[in-house]
């Protein structure tokens, strides 16, 4: 569980830096675009390299959530009676780790239908990425969409970047302050960066 959300983690970041390619206009948005599906060329065909990092995303999207799915077993079968008392300094995030899992499940479900397919999107123009994020966050429910599914992932980072770490061995003296710090960054700045997108087309600095 730990290794496959490093992967997406820093699928995250990338996307993210991606995605932040709309606040300099069509051009630069689409281009961006269409090199990524010329990656590897001409040793690999168009779009072959966007679809092996799709089946390794897939992979790791299903092998993280069996992986909570066991996990969960494991401790109801460890204590299946509830404790009589809860933790009181329990995390939000760390609450809510199940339910933002499956709210990033079904967006990963729309966002794909969206801006890859274009099955949902208002305009749904295959090779015109721009203009189908502008299109996607003119609408009301769009933006709702988004927000809500970027504010679980920022919960979901802040807690899995620490839990992650905790599981692959970082737990010398000292490294639990630098851990929460990292931890803390990272969900700020890709919850910011992501929101950025649809808060730039509902301001009129990206249309």
């Amino acid at each position: 569980m730990a290794v496959t959300g490093l992967a997406m983690l820093a699928y995250l970041v990338a996307h993210m830096l991606g995605n932040l390619k709309v606040f300099f206009g069509p051009d630069e948005m689409n281009g961006y675009a269409h090199w990524l599906r010329t990656i590897g060329d001409p040793l690999l065909h168009y779009e072959w390299f966007l679809w092996v990092v799709r089946v390794g995303l897939l992979a790791a999207v299903v092998l993280h959530g069996v992986s909570a799915y066991q996990l969960s077993r494991r401790d109801l079968a460890a204590r299946p009676t509830k404790y009589a008392h809860t933790r009181a300094r329990t995390s939000y995030a760390t609450r809510t780790m199940r339910w933002g899992g499956i709210i990033l499940a079904l967006f990963i479900v729309w966002h794909i239908l969206d801006l890859t397919t274009g099955t949902v999107n208002p305009r749904g123009q295959h090779g015109h990425p721009y203009e189908n994020v502008v299109a996607t966050f003119d609408t009301w429910y769009g933006n709702v969409i988004y927000i809500v599914a970027v504010t679980a992932v920022g919960l979901h980072v802040r807690h899995g970047f620490w839990s992650a770490a905790q599981t692959l061995g970082v737990t010398r003296p000292g490294a639990s302050r630098v851990l929460k710090t990292t931890a803390n960054v990272l969900a700020v700045v890709l919850t910011l960066g992501f929101i950025s997108v649809p808060l730039g087309v509902m301001t009129g600095v990206v249309s």
